[in-house]
């Protein structure tokens, strides 16, 4: 099910010719956003499997960090011999796409969200 709705969205987004947006502001307030739904995600799935206490909280902020590493292209990813250079980008409308100017920074704000989501 969960590629038919990916290849929906893919036949609807190749339609359309999309803007590539220098906008660093914007870019900042997505990113946050979206390491925060990560994060909070991570936190979930591991509550729901029976982590609890420091043990989640030490789990969560681990793989948050290494989800953010890969997304922000510090970690080198290799398949069949071809080097995986992620670049993030959001859509910021029906025809535009934002990035940054440079790789996203998403590890940067890890720890902000690790502090509201633990209140430490």
């Amino acid at each position: 099910m969960w590629y038919s709705q990916a290849r929906f969205l893919h036949d609807e987004m190749s339609e359309q010719d999309m803007d590539l947006k220098l906008d660093p502001e914007k870019f900042e307030d997505a990113q946050k956003a979206f390491i925060r739904e990560i994060t909070q995600s991570i936190r979930v799935k591991l509550v729901e499997g029976g982590l609890e206490g420091r043990q989640m909280e030490e789990l969560t902020a681990n793989i948050a960090f290494s989800i953010a590493s890969i997304i922000d292209d510090t970690t080198q990813i290799e398949s069949d011999g071809i080097q995986v250079k992620p670049y993030l980008t959001f859509r910021a409308g029906d025809d535009e796409i934002i990035h940054c100017g440079e790789n996203s920074y998403t590890y940067e704000h890890v720890i902000g969200v690790l502090k509201e989501l633990f209140d430490v």
